[in-house]
């Protein structure tokens, strides 16, 4: 099956102006923008047959091309990336299935994107998936110290016993009232901010308008739900791998303690 990975990355960022462009430091001092440790990223992940970065903006356009990316213009009025990837579709050439990996989410796992594409390959009847992954105490931790500090941090999903998500929410749900340790089974899972779609998931997406839980939460997986759409929610696992994405400036310093 022919599978495509699309970037979509914006420059005006309501939380964090010009985040694609911001330069994150690894381990030996070698500086990168995030879209490009995003590309890199992509590039990674086994049986894909292209990787593009879909923007609005001149200058992140030129800096993807500046290190190697194929780029697909789209218009300022995109209201997510889902809307971004929709529209890119539109002006390649067509595939099977279509990954939305984000462009914030340098450190996301190569097995993460893979177990997504394996789960839509296995089951024709998946329209959209996308990965959850269990907290960690320390994850777990981070997402209440946010949401304490009046903070967006990550996202939270909760979905049935066939895998498919019932909510996802920007609190940490479920409530559980609990401190964890390490070695605890935190029963709080991450959404972890990547999709793969079959064309007619996303050609039905663009028929619809955002709902409320959609405006209020300002998460673009909940029309979907909104409008009775299936999302199989697929669980990864870690393997000790430190997963976070680069939603508001503290997180630079914690992304960059991981490459």
């Amino acid at each position: 099956m022919r599978t495509i990975i699309i970037i979509p990355a914006r420059y005006a960022s309501s939380r964090y102006p010009g985040k694609p462009l911001v330069m994150l430091k690894d381990k030996t001092g070698v500086s990168k923008s995030l879209i490009q440790r995003s590309w890199e990223a992509a590039k990674g992940v086994a049986g894909v047959d292209e990787v593009y970065v879909a923007t609005d903006d001149d200058r992140i356009k030129d800096a993807a091309e500046a290190f190697g990316a194929k780029v697909v213009m789209t218009s300022e009025s995109c209201r997510n990336g889902t809307e971004r990837v929709a529209e890119a579709i539109t002006k390649l050439e067509p595939a099977d299935i279509y990954v939305n990996l984000q462009g914030d989410a340098p450190l996301t796992p190569v097995w993460f994107v893979e177990a997504l594409i394996n789960e839509m390959k296995a089951d024709p009847s998946v329209g959209m998936a996308t990965p959850v992954l269990r907290c960690d105490a320390q994850t777990h931790a981070h997402f209440v110290e946010d949401r304490q500090a009046g903070r967006v941090g990550g996202t939270t999903a909760v979905f049935d016993k066939n895998r498919n998500g019932l909510y996802f929410s920007k609190e940490v749900i479920p409530y559980t009232g609990k401190t964890f340790e390490d070695g605890d089974a935190i029963p709080v899972f991450h959404h972890v901010g990547v999709y793969a779609y079959r064309k007619a998931a996303l050609d039905a997406y663009m028929g619809w308008e955002p709902g409320p839980l959609e405006s209020f939460e300002g998460l673009e997986q909940l029309r979907f739900l909104e409008n009775g759409a299936p999302i199989r929610c697929v669980e990864v696992d870690g393997r000790g791998h430190v997963f976070w994405e680069l939603n508001n400036p503290v997180d630079v310093a914690r992304i960059e303690s991981v490459i």
